[in-house]
């Protein structure tokens, strides 16, 4: 017996609409200290989320600095990076999220164009 799925509507800017089988979203974002950066990846990050996932995310910061081994579970080679853990599969993204463009479309948030 498959689970039973809630399928909400979220409106894109350029008026797509995109389906969620997951109503929370787990995103990691992997720095290295408080570079600039790192600073812009989650300046921009924070406002993706709260203007296309209304509050339904939760992002876990990880400093490779201070934590160096937690990177080698997601393979990270590059910082700043993104990874979206929920929904599946996981989508990776490397850079200071400043093109929200492409950091809609690597989050399956927005269909390539």
């Amino acid at each position: 017996m498959k689970p039973k799925k809630e399928n909400s509507d979220k409106k894109i800017k350029k008026g797509k609409t995109v389906k969620t089988a997951n109503n929370k979203w787990a995103l990691r974002l992997y720095v290295a200290g408080q570079s600039p950066k790192a600073l812009t990846a989650f300046a921009n990050l924070k406002k993706i989320c709260e203007e296309q996932l209304g509050g339904k995310y939760s992002i876990e910061v990880i400093d490779l600095l201070i934590n160096p081994q937690l990177g080698k579970e997601d393979q990270i080679l590059a910082l700043p990076t993104l990874v979206r853990k929920l929904p599946v599969p996981v989508r990776k993204i490397i850079g200071d999220l400043s093109d929200t463009e492409r950091v809609l479309v690597g989050l399956d948030l927005l269909p390539a164009s």
